[in-house]
């Protein structure tokens, strides 16, 4: 089945909320940056994983935002999201204050594709960031929430949440994309296997102030059993066991993933 259409309208998935799943068609303008010449090809072989087209319209990404993209790391959404934005938008990659110099030389070496970029960013101690407050459009974070979990100091996720909150725009959007760890699972699980519960991304969420939106599967995958030798990593593209067992890995692809969307309230 076409994994647009896999995301499913499915009361029964999401009956304790109310929040029904939604399909939402790839725009033009994310179409044709995820064709540019400019993208790497290691990214666009993980394409059939990440599914950025679908993952974009479902957050409702487009190019006139102002963008936020927390912990941009690699840069495999930057190379789509800053040229989506070009001349139209703004993108802005949130780091912590100690990744701020390496994140702009990174979006620097790479200017001839990304375009026009800034980096703002957010002290985990006090979650004070230089983003101006009701500045950005959508904010967006892929696989990075569990590593909030994963802090020695239990309210660093509060307070990232909360700095998404006081970015956004009345009515702007959070959309997150993290590995799902499923309810049934040890919590404990959250700080040493990268997977996260659903309902720990909701509650930061809500308690930030933010209303739950909608949620896709888009970015699931049932062939995870979320219980690996080396949690999440020992999945591609990391394979932190290097080749035990590789072919295995390898078959199961890259992580279940949640794709969860909330809004500021206007």
């Amino acid at each position: 089945m076409n994994r647009l259409l896999a995301t499913l309208t499915c009361l029964a998935a999401f009956g304790a909320t109310g929040v029904v799943a939604q399909s939402v068609a790839p725009s033009s303008d994310i179409a044709a940056v995820l064709k540019s010449p400019t993208r790497t090809p290691a990214n666009i072989a993980r394409d059939r994983f990440r599914h950025p087209a679908e993952t974009l319209a479902f957050f409702g990404v487009k190019p006139t935002q102002t963008i936020v993209e927390f912990l941009p790391s690699g840069g495999w959404y930057t190379e789509i999201l800053a040229p989506l934005v070009q001349g139209r938008g703004a993108y802005v990659g949130l780091v912590p204050t100690a990744q701020a110099d390496r994140t702009r030389k990174a979006f620097a070496d790479k200017a001839a594709s990304y375009g026009t970029t800034k980096v703002a960013t957010i002290d985990f101690k006090t979650g004070a960031s230089s983003i101006p407050a009701g500045s950005a459009d959508v904010v967006l974070t892929f696989r990075n929430a569990h590593n909030l979990l994963m802090q020695d100091d239990p309210a660093v996720a509060r307070r990232v949440f909360a700095a998404f909150y006081a970015a956004l725009k009345p009515g702007g959007v959070l959309g997150v994309v993290d590995h799902r760890l499923p309810e049934e699972m040890d919590t404990a699980r959250e700080k040493t296997s990268g997977y996260i519960k659903r309902s720990t991304i909701v509650r930061l969420a809500q308690q930030a102030g933010f209303t739950l939106a909608g949620e896709s599967r888009i970015n699931a995958n049932p062939k995870d059993t979320h219980d690996h030798p080396e949690g999440v990593w020992t999945l591609p593209p990391t394979y932190r066991l290097k080749d035990v067992d590789r072919a295995k890995y390898a078959a199961i692809g890259e992580s279940d993933r949640l794709t969860i969307k909330f809004v500021k309230a206007r």
